[in-house]
């Protein structure tokens, strides 16, 4: 079983069910007293929040890079960055990590490719909804993110910094997202990408009247599976 590198806290608040996924999965796939291998960094989110905020993601990158080579130095096999937005430094820190980095945009894509969705509403923080780091990846794979627009998408953003990542879950805001993504199905969602690890903690599947790819427990069933991939060969050898 490979180890898994999970660079979190971002916020800390979804890096919890990362944890809790991928020893399910790890205990699904192999029974009895199996857990997961996995080595985890978290950050401080109030500092990297402050470069978010400022523009300035090449200081942003320098802390990811910084986790990831403590992580790799530790005995990691590969990385999980357990944030969509962060993602954005993934091309800064390959030019300093050596090992691999389980990009979670590639991974739900393919879950959408599986699923014959091919034009989702994204939601997330501005950032994964408006720049091309992560929408790009999905229309490599054939698929068209629909992105709230105008207040709509203050408001998305606005409840994952002011309040998801603070642990505060609020009904108003509930209401707020579902209606939003009304919105979104009106112009031609398929489905519902939930590209912000917080919103899990918001919306369940069973709230939204489109099919809904979590994209929290979407990249750690994957990180999972990626870990086991050698196990399960050589279980069925």
């Amino acid at each position: 079983m490979k180890t898994i590198g999970l660079i979190g806290g971002m916020s800390w608040e979804s890096t919890v069910p990362y944890y809790q996924v991928i020893n399910e999965t790890v205990r699904d796939a192999l029974g009895g007293l199996h857990s997961a291998k996995l080595l985890l960094y978290s950050m401080d989110f109030a500092e990297l929040e402050r470069y978010q905020s400022s523009g300035d993601w090449d200081a942003a990158a320098a802390l990811m890079t910084d986790a990831a080579l403590r992580l790799q130095r530790a005995g990691a096999d590969f990385l999980v960055i357990c944030a969509n937005t962060m993602h954005k430094s993934v091309p800064a820190m390959r030019a300093h990590v050596s090992l691999p980095i389980l990009h979670i945009a590639e991974v739900t894509a393919k879950r959408l490719r599986e699923s014959g969705v091919d034009t989702v509403g994204l939601l997330g923080t501005r950032y994964t909804m408006t720049e091309p780091f992560y929408k790009d990846k999905l229309a490599e794979a054939g698929i068209r993110a629909l992105v709230p627009e105008g207040d709509d998408a203050a408001r998305v953003h606005g409840v994952i910094y002011d309040e998801l990542c603070r642990g505060e879950i609020r009904a108003d805001s509930k209401r707020a997202y579902l209606e939003i993504i009304e919105r979104l199905r009106s112009r031609g969602a398929q489905g519902i990408v939930f590209g912000c690890t917080e919103i899990g903690l918001l919306l369940e599947p069973k709230d939204v009247p489109l099919p809904v790819f979590d994209t929290t427990r979407i990249h750690a069933q994957e990180a999972a599976l990626f870990a086991l991939a050698d196990e399960e060969a050589e279980a069925g050898a």
